[in-house]
């Protein structure tokens, strides 16, 4: 790449070499062309548009689903001494007029907007007189109806490579498979443009999931050892958040609930908490989440299932974001996957999507009931090779397998028997022999296979079913109120034409593994080293943070804290050797940090 990308690189964002494949898309875009990017959270992609921006001698436009997000790239961009602005609906009448005076003068080379806001006939026509070199879709799988955040405004986008024939179209996501990348660069620019895929692989994630049995018991279990740390955790309903916020605040975690029926201050007061302060857990729906670029998110929990493997990926995807090791959870149980079933079946009346959407949900249940590496299933669903991960529930404590294909064929054959009507509950009954009313009105204590697993608790047939249903031998018709039915591989095994492989179920455990010792290494070095030096750096950072109100990620990332920490320097010239340290920030912050490493 040119000299002055590696400049503006280190001159003004302080970095003294690009992440992989950076540059490749600065020079890419800086050229004129059209790209689509697809890298994982925390690649850098937001740098992959800044910087050509900065080269470019004409205006940039970005467009961004979320106030928050553009607030936070703004204010980063400012601290680094660039003029940037946006113009949304969390802004005065007067201030969006000075932001948008600045942009039509060139004082300002960035302007972010919504969708909304840019599709508008008026500012289309305002912004095409500036004829801008570069228009950014930041979260670009939400233009497509084939992938899972499909939202209808941003399909107006794609009229923008008729409206400005000039300017490069830079596509940005973490998460598209291939339908969804294709769908993307079509909309976008007709096909003609290049779609680079760095990979999906965020190794520094441990992935671990676990069959819901006592969510307190196993919630408290996995934070046991991240009191200290931030992180999310999500949860299915409004009510649900509420209860699992005040459970760990009663607990003596910093624990705050978001979801979207709170009034929007709160939820504006409460993010910017989540962002701002240390060891704050939100507990969230899935309102919660785009667009949240806070790298120190050390933990994601969920304590139920997400909607399909896309959203799972995207969810986990906001631990970890400075590279450092970060923990995943997932707890499940039958009720989620029948409530799942559900929302596909509500969610409109095109059938065809239902069936993507019901496919997506299969994969995500397969992986939960995966046997082999975590990572080597979540990758192998957007397509990408990967070996044995090492540090994954799977791998740390690989599950053992035996022969379930006796109780498969009970299962399925009580099922068969009671006219594939019913759901789990009254199926386990009946295995076990219950007495309720249900059986004896419907003569079910008359079957053959009543009883005839009475040797089993609840506990297990449950489990059982989950794997069951995981495996694709059973399907959950939301239509007949979440019956269990059979597919041709039930029948296949009842018929004695086929083994039922089963995760042995007296082996499931709360997914505390232990973690492999070069991550742990890596994640308590600093801390180690000068823990009182650390803990004073991030408190002057969140005091710089709330005199700016900004986040305080903002001022300085972990990782630049880290390394002063690490390198102890006396000098503004030895400060100006650390990453993520500019001329802007070194002018503004570099003295009272140094100032704070001369008391240690």
């Amino acid at each position: 790449m040119t000299q002055t990308a590696a400049a503006i690189l280190r001159d003004v964002f302080g970095f003294d070499g690009f992440r992989p494949d950076q540059e490749a898309v600065i020079d890419l875009l800086s050229r004129g062309e059209n790209a689509l990017v697809v890298m994982p959270t925390g690649a850098g992609k937001s740098l992959c548009y800044q910087v050509p921006a900065l080269l470019l001698d004409r205006p940039t436009i970005v467009v961004s689903p979320l106030i928050a997000l553009m607030d936070n790239q703004i204010a980063g961009l400012r601290v680094n001494g660039v003029a940037a602005a946006a113009i949304h609906s969390g802004l005065s009448r007067a201030q969006q007029v000075e932001n948008w005076r600045a942009f039509a003068s060139g004082a300002c080379r960035l302007l972010y907007l919504s969708p909304e806001r840019l599709m508008t006939e008026r500012m289309l026509e305002a912004i095409e007189k500036l004829d801008p070199a570069l228009i950014v879709v930041d979260e670009a799988h939400c233009i497509s109806k084939w992938g899972v955040s499909f939202r209808p405004e941003y399909e107006q986008l794609s009229v923008l490579c008729e409206r400005f024939p000039n300017a490069a179209i830079g596509a940005f996501t973490a998460t598209a498979d291939d339908a969804t990348r294709k769908d993307i660069a079509q909309k976008l620019f007709r096909g003609r443009g290049k779609i680079l895929v760095q990979g999906f692989d965020r190794p520094n994630l441990t992935l671990a999931v676990s069959s819901k049995r006592n969510w307190k018991t196993q919630l408290l279990e996995f934070l046991e050892d991240k009191k200290d740390a931030s992180g999310i955790v999500y949860c299915l309903s409004r009510k649900f958040c509420e209860e699992v916020a005040e459970f760990l605040s009663q607990d003596g975690f910093k624990a705050i609930a978001y979801h979207a029926g709170q009034d929007a201050d709160l939820r504006v007061a409460n993010q910017n908490r989540f962002m701002s302060e240390e060891a704050v857990i939100m507990v969230a729906t899935i309102a919660f989440g785009m667009g949240i670029d806070k790298p120190d998110i050390r933990y994601v929990c969920h304590l139920n299932l997400p909607a399909n493997m896309e959203s799972y990926y995207q969810e986990i995807g906001r631990a970890g974001r400075d590279g450092m090791p970060a923990e995943t959870l997932m707890l499940y149980d039958l009720s989620d996957m029948r409530m799942r079933r559900q929302f596909v079946e509500q969610d409109g009346e095109d059938e065809a999507h239902k069936v993507r959407e019901h496919k997506r949900l299969d994969a995500l249940l397969a992986y939960c009931e995966a046997s082999q590496c975590r990572r080597q299933a979540l990758l192998s669903y957007f397509d990408e090779p990967a070996s044995a991960c090492g540090n994954c529930d799977n791998c740390l404590q690989p599950p053992e397998l035996e022969d379930g294909t006796a109780d498969a064929k009970l299962l399925f054959t009580a099922i068969r028997q009671t006219g594939q009507m019913f759901g789990g509950a009254h199926i386990i009954d009946v295995l076990r022999g219950a007495g309720t009313q249900k059986i004896a009105d419907r003569a079910h204590d008359a079957l053959d296979c009543y009883g005839a697993g009475s040797g089993h608790s609840k506990e297990y047939w449950n489990a059982f079913i989950r794997q069951a249903v995981a495996g694709t031998y059973l399907t959950i018709n939301i239509q007949k109120y979440g019956a269990l039915q059979l597919t041709r591989r039930a029948e296949d095994i009842a018929a004695g034409a086929g083994r039922f492989s089963l995760r042995r179920i007296e082996a499931l455990k709360p997914a505390r593994s232990k973690k492999p010792a070069k991550a742990k290494a890596g994640a308590i070095e600093v801390a180690d080293a000068d823990r009182d030096l650390l803990t004073s750096l991030k408190a002057l950072r969140l005091t710089l943070a709330q005199e700016r109100k900004v986040p305080a990620f903002v001022i300085l990332h972990d990782a630049t804290l880290n390394e002063i920490a690490r390198t102890r320097p006396t000098t503004l010239d030895q400060m100006a050797t650390i990453g993520g340290i500019g001329p802007r920030k070194l002018e503004q912050f570099g003295q009272a940090f140094m100032e704070i490493v001369t008391t240690h």
